[in-house]
């Protein structure tokens, strides 16, 4: 027994390997991403927010700010890293001159803030997998039902919960452009758009087709159903980004915006549906009160749809970027969902599985998102 709690006991030269492990990690990582252009870069987009006639050019204020909230986003852990490190380094020190089993708490303190620094090295190496053209921008996602019915539909607001749980994760805001209601349940589209540092690079790893097996709460014979949805996503472009949209191929639909009705409810028709004529693309927005600010915003959203659909036929490479315009059903699924009989949710695009499908579907999702990004980074070299 005596020989067993001694296999316990944590040894000051271990932690110390372990702390000298992470400075090099640092040293490399700092190097890799290239940090002190990176500081000089944020420094230089913040002079340039500091000045008084920022604000004249709207359009590139915007640009500034994406810019440096993405490398904001490199800064900001390298030096929560860095610090961590440092922290772990001092804790040692403290640590070695206690004894017996104050030496052991410190010790295991020590452990805990390079768990911290682990933490942090994660996220860098995350961002070290995102160096796309957009993956820097915001991004607006669609989520449609395919195949299953009043199921599909549940399922749509499934997904739309779990995104909205990850965005809450990374930091990022969500804001609801417009939404489509089941027949009987759940939603049959909802569009969003989610602002945060490399959302677009992020999300861009859930494009496809996500199916569902589970007891479908809506059978009354309790049978086991499969269903399906799909998510798109495209950048949210700059201003300065030329994509020609013609009056004569845009219809402009209005109608009354959805809501739970009393004395707020909207008695106008200002929610907007814009279709492009050529292409067949529809957005739509309903968020607010004035029907030129949803014009406004679905234009948005339908210049970044355009501008993704011209690129990619420029490439012939369709399903780069609309790989969700598969069809919504069978053998074209990204991701299972298995909540019967196991649970389990495996990505088939990279093996990577997990059978904590309550985890997921509160928004862990970020071993999928890492394991793609790492998987298109291999085939990039």
């Amino acid at each position: 027994m005596a020989e067993e709690v001694k296999e316990k006991l944590l040894e000051v030269e271990e932690v110390r390997q372990r702390i000298e492990a992470l400075k090099k990690s640092v040293a490399e990582m700092a190097d890799y991403i290239k940090i002190d252009a990176r500081r000089e870069a944020l420094a230089g987009y913040e002079a340039q927010q500091a000045d008084a006639d920022f604000w004249n050019n709207q359009a590139k204020a915007r640009d500034v700010i994406a810019k440096t909230n993405a490398e904001r986003a490199y800064v900001q852990p390298f030096d929560a890293l860095n610090k961590a490190v440092e922290d772990a380094g001092v804790m040692l020190e403290l640590a070695e001159l206690e004894e017996g089993t104050a030496q052991q708490t410190a010790l295991k303190d020590t452990l805990g803030e390079c768990a911290r620094a682990d933490e942090y090295f994660a996220k860098l190496r995350m961002q070290s997998l995102l160096g796309g053209k957009f993956d820097g921008y915001n991004v607006f996602v669609k989520l449609h039902a395919g195949q299953g019915g009043t199921e599909a539909c549940d399922w749509v607001s499934m997904l739309y919960r779990m995104y909205q749980r990850y965005a809450e994760d990374q930091g990022w805001k969500i804001e609801e452009y417009d939404q489509q209601p089941g027949e009987e349940a759940g939603l049959k589209d909802v569009y969003f758009r989610i602002e945060g540092p490399y959302a677009y690079g992020t999300m861009k790893a859930e494009r496809g087709i996500h199916r569902l097996v589970r007891i479908s709460p809506f059978d009354a014979n309790k049978r086991r159903q499969t269903s399906f949805a799909s998510v798109e996503t495209v950048a949210e472009i700059a201003d300065d980004i030329d994509v020609e949209i013609k009056d004569e191929d845009l219809r402009i639909d209005t109608y009354r915006s959805g809501g739970a009705g009393g004395q707020h409810v909207n008695k106008t028709d200002s929610a907007v549906r814009l279709t492009h004529l050529p292409t067949g693309i529809v957005v739509a927005c309903q968020k607010e009160r004035s029907q030129h600010m949803n014009k406004e915003k679905a234009m948005n959203m339908l210049r970044a749809q355009l501008y993704e659909y011209y690129e990619d036929q420029k490439r012939a490479e369709m399903d780069r970027f609309y790989g969700a315009k598969s069809a919504n059903g069978w053998g074209s699924q990204i991701r299972s969902y298995v909540f019967c009989p196991y649970t389990m949710v495996k990505d088939l695009r990279t093996e990577v599985e997990t059978p904590d499908v309550n985890g997921v579907m509160d928004g862990h999702i970020q071993p999928f998102i890492e394991a793609w990004l790492q998987q298109q980074a291999t085939k990039a070299k």
